[in-house]
């Protein structure tokens, strides 16, 4: 039988192609707790020159969201391509001590990656240098490591390579686990960052009060992304010394939104949406949708790094992977919303989930009586602001926002988030024809959503795993006066 000049002419370019070595190595660059908070961003006081270079020579996207608030199960949906709603990983730390496996189909991209050929490597040094924290904090346990090594000597011989290196700045040092017995827990990289933002020259957030303790620990949030800086800085420094930085795609960006008390944990923007830069080197073949210096305004789900990462491999996303591919000719559909889940955080049961579109914010509580004051023993002991809002809210000297805030989270909430980018206007009870609309139409594609995924977030957790939390919270941070006065 003869075989086509055209068929033989496609198989040896898709030969060429799987047998290349011209594969890219990509790198992902992981921020820890923080959102669009860099000067390319339009934030003031703050210091990133690394990171903003990497915008003008790449592409910065604007609407990327996390799929949950808070760290392991974010990370399980984006090492995976599925969210943790559908895989059972959305409770925080969950399956550390069962015998839980991901589901038949469900594979870190890691393991998709080294079947193709790469050496995957999750960075902590590059010489004496502290680059990365080794963080995984995945919620399950996976069978055989997630990734190959973690030795930054080993690229260079080994490429192509995927490595990601998680930055440790915008984090508290609570892992001595002594937090219980300290006054205030400090920033990872606290006495070192630079000093930039003073509690003179910030204005928090207006959900927040205009005091002493806002005020500094405001300032040290933004210090604390000058200091990531700082580490992207090295990273890339030595990706050029080895001569590995002309055949790197470098993807930044954070697993979840700011480390602040009103951020991580809750499904505001400042828990969910995180920044995101793609950067080609120059003279790689890139994607008609990467210019260098363009600025993204689509919605996109964190998510969709995965199926992304495989493609830019040239590896096609596994069959039923629910990330999306947003490069090449043959992208996948452009999502039209970004949805989020948060369920149990530690000790704290609270149900939330969340729809973005291009322009507005839906929240939908599923625990009544939960909000902002609800107990969570990691966040009384780090987050300064937290309890100090708590005794002014009490003695009267809470307005405005800040005493909004204090009240339990009603059952929908409805941003707009370009003319409230703050999200201290609940629009859900508006007249306003424009509000209803959205509303209704994020309802719907929210409710659609959590069928069609499977969304798990209903099955309640044993009460002994939960008490189990509990007290190890109690014995890390401890137990403020209040619960046991009540």
């Amino acid at each position: 039988m003869k075989i086509s000049q055209k068929l033989f002419s496609i198989l040896i370019c898709h030969l060429t192609f799987v047998y290349s070595n011209d594969k890219p190595n990509i790198l992902w660059i992981v921020g820890e707790n923080f959102s669009n908070d860099l000067a390319c961003y339009g934030q003031a006081n703050v210091k990133t020159p690394n990171l903003d270079k990497l915008a003008r020579e790449g592409v910065r996207y604007t609407k990327v969201y996390a799929t949950s608030p808070v760290c392991a199960p974010s990370r399980s949906a984006y090492i995976t391509g599925w969210y943790a709603t559908t895989t059972d990983m959305h409770h925080m730390r969950s399956h550390r001590d069962d015998d839980f496996r991901l589901p038949t189909g469900v594979r870190p991209i890691t393991h998709i990656l080294k079947d193709e050929g790469y050496y995957t490597a999750n960075i902590t040094n590059i010489g004496k240098r502290v680059v990365g924290t080794g963080k995984l904090d995945f919620n399950f346990v996976n069978e055989g490591p997630v990734f190959d090594g973690k030795d930054w000597d080993q690229l260079k011989l080994k490429e192509p390579f995927f490595a990601q290196i998680n930055l440790p700045e915008a984090e508290y040092d609570i892992y001595d686990r002594k937090s219980a017995e300290k006054p205030r827990v400090k920033w990872v990289g606290e006495s070192w960052h630079p000093k930039i933002a003073t509690p003179q020259n910030v204005t928090p957030p207006p959900y927040y009060p205009d005091h002493k303790i806002t005020k500094e620990e405001w300032a040290r949030y933004l210090n604390s992304i000058s200091g990531t800086d700082v580490r992207v800085g090295w990273i890339l420094e030595e990706l050029k010394n080895d001569k590995l930085l002309d055949n790197t795609i470098i993807i930044f960006f954070a697993d979840n939104g700011r480390l602040d008390a009103r951020g991580i944990h809750w499904c505001w923007d400042s828990g969910l949406h995180v920044p995101m830069i793609i950067w080609y080197p120059k003279g790689k073949d890139a994607p008609q949708q990467i210019v260098p210096g363009r600025v993204d305004d689509q919605v996109y789900s964190l998510l969709d790094i995965a199926a992304t990462t495989l493609w830019i491999a040239g590896i096609p996303k596994p069959f039923g992977m629910q990330s999306r591919v947003f490069l090449g000719s043959n992208s996948d559909r452009p999502r039209s919303y970004a949805f989020a889940a948060r369920d149990r955080i530690d000790e704290t049961q609270v149900r939330l989930r969340s729809a973005h579109d291009s322009q507005y914010h839906y929240i939908r509580n599923f625990t009544p009586g939960a909000g902002f004051q609800t107990l969570n023993r990691y966040k009384e002991k780090c987050f300064l602001v937290k309890p100090l809002m708590r005794d002014l809210y009490a003695e009267g000297k809470l307005s405005g926002p800040p005493a909004d805030l204090m009240k339990p989270f009603p059952s929908e909430m409805l941003y707009d988030t370009h003319s409230d980018p703050h999200e201290i206007n609940n629009l859900a009870d508006s007249n306003n024809r424009e509000h209803q609309d959205a509303l209704n139409r994020l309802r719907a594609a929210l409710d659609t959503w959590m069928v069609s995924t499977n969304d798990r977030g209903h099955i309640p957790e044993s009460q002994e795993l939960v008490d189990k939390f509990s007290k190890e919270m109690h014995d890390w941070f401890g137990t403020p006066g209040w619960v046991q006065e009540n």
